[in-house]
């Protein structure tokens, strides 16, 4: 048996963060994996497979070629499961290496096995060769969450699949049906169908993503239509049958019935709590696995902590690694400055949303008087050049102050153009700023000047006074 100053549950982005805070901070840490490998959902089955997934097809297709060389472009003819695999493994091994280098580093030991609470200081780890139990002052949580398989839905593995099973298929489906239009549905959908492959996307919702601007989302939702998404609104599935030819029969309450080749069910994520015992030291994770924390990521027990994925929205592996990060940083009194409000989302559909702040429909219900500024790829010169005259950017500024309040972006580099509108709006700017600046040219970032000019030509005249 050890005494740890930190034991953290989970190699994941919220754990791996939370260890290397400790550790820079001199504390003695250990972090616990109970798979064979390290980086949780986020490098083995989530988001490094997932965009590399992406990568690969937007490269192979052709696709961000199509509107200079034509519709039919492509660079390889037959995409094969191989050909995707590839990056994705490729990327996979190198991030792996690189998160156990970063814990050899800075000297966080790694611990193999499945970690269950005995009380609320100590953990037992089993391991292949019988348990070994360690003892810690702080405890953080960040085992992330499995695909919610329910008891009515006939998973196989090949035909009918769960989010994880996507990258395991031995081909390319003929077709596929995805139920669930939120993050990880809405992303497969738009890479599936990039690659030529019939698409049906249902969802209970009215539009997908409800939490994005509602402008952004019709744009989005327009061009899926466009590269062969069929999209299901307000939609229930009812029944789901595997016939014996193996085509998958989808029963809806309102439409006909459809029939794929796979489908894909991709409603939700449930906390991977099961085997931590938590009953042993009073937690109880809600119906879906999750766990609740306060704003520092503590639970109800004051020094154990949680982060990432296991507490629910946004669960992102850029707000993850900051959670774990704060939660180091609070266990030790280290000060820590994290401005919620000013969180990045990137959505890595095709096209790529991304946006920070608050919506229109936010500023409504606030009664703030906000001005809209936008400007489209077009416009642009480097729109042109890369090919893409549908990508967009809009923002959102008070009318009286000219303080900027909320960036959205859907297009090519949305995800890398937002940090620009992150760090006026960290520090209050107005948007004078991109009016004032002079950016590269040709850039994407030309974008902030054009739509902060359009949302100053929206406003009536006389202009506002700066304030």
């Amino acid at each position: 048996m050890a005494h740890y100053d930190l034991l953290v549950i989970g190699t994941g982005p919220a754990g791996q963060k939370a260890a290397v805070q400790a550790a820079k901070l001199g504390k003695k840490v250990g972090i616990i994996e109970r798979k064979e490998v390290v980086g949780g959902v986020c490098i083995n089955t989530g988001t490094i497979p997932s965009k590399s997934l992406r990568e690969a097809v937007l490269y192979l297709s052709g696709f961000r070629q199509r509107s200079l060389y034509g519709a039919g472009y492509r660079l390889k003819q037959s995409i094969t499961i191989e050909d995707l695999a590839f990056r994705a493994n490729h990327v996979i091994k190198n991030e792996v290496q690189i998160v156990q280098n970063q814990m050899a580093r800075n000297r966080v030991d790694m611990i193999s096995g499945s970690a269950s609470f005995l009380d609320p200081h100590r953990l037992c780890i089993q391991q292949s060769t019988g348990a070994i139990e360690h003892t810690a002052d702080f405890i953080v949580i960040a085992v992330g969450t499995e695909p919610a398989r329910p008891p009515d839905i006939p998973f196989d593995g090949e035909s009918v699949i769960d989010t994880d099973g996507l990258l395991t298929l031995k081909r390319i489906p003929d077709s596929i049906v995805i139920v669930g239009g939120g993050v990880i549905g809405t992303e497969y959908a738009s890479i599936l169908a990039t690659m030529g492959i019939p698409v049906t996307l249902i969802d209970k919702r009215p539009r997908l993503l409800e939490f994005v601007d509602a402008e952004i989302i019709e744009a989005l939702q327009q061009q899926m239509k466009e590269i062969g998404v069929t999209l299901y609104h307000e939609e229930e599935v009812l029944a789901i049958k595997k016939e014996p030819d193996n085509q998958i029969h989808v029963s809806l309450q309102h439409a006909p019935p459809i029939q794929a080749s796979t489908l894909l069910y991709a409603i939700g994520r449930v906390g991977a709590t099961k085997g931590l015992n938590l009953e042993a030291v009073g937690l109880k994770p809600d119906d879906r696995g999750r766990l609740t924390v306060n704003d520092h990521f503590q639970t109800a027990i004051s020094h154990i902590y949680a982060a990432g994925d296991i507490i629910g929205f946004p669960a992102l592996a850029s707000t993850s690694m900051q959670q774990g990060r704060h939660a180091s940083c609070h266990a030790f009194g280290h000060p820590d400055r994290t401005d919620n409000s000013l969180l990045p989302y990137g959505i890595y559909a095709i096209p790529e949303i991304s946006m920070v702040g608050r919506t229109e429909e936010e500023l409504d219900k606030a009664d703030l008087p906000y001005g809209v500024g936008i400007a489209r790829y077009r416009e642009i010169a480097r729109g042109q050049l890369i090919g893409d005259e549908n990508g967009m950017l809009k923002l959102l500024f008070h009318r009286q102050t000219k303080e900027l309040l909320g960036v959205h972006a859907i297009g090519e580099g949305a995800t890398e153009l937002i940090h620009i509108g992150q760090a006026v709006m960290a520090y209050h700017g107005r948007i004078d700023y991109f009016i004032d600046t002079v950016f590269n040219y040709p850039t994407l970032a030309e974008c902030y000047k054009v739509a902060a000019l359009d949302g100053i030509n929206r406003l009536p005249r006389p202009w506002p006074a700066n304030q």
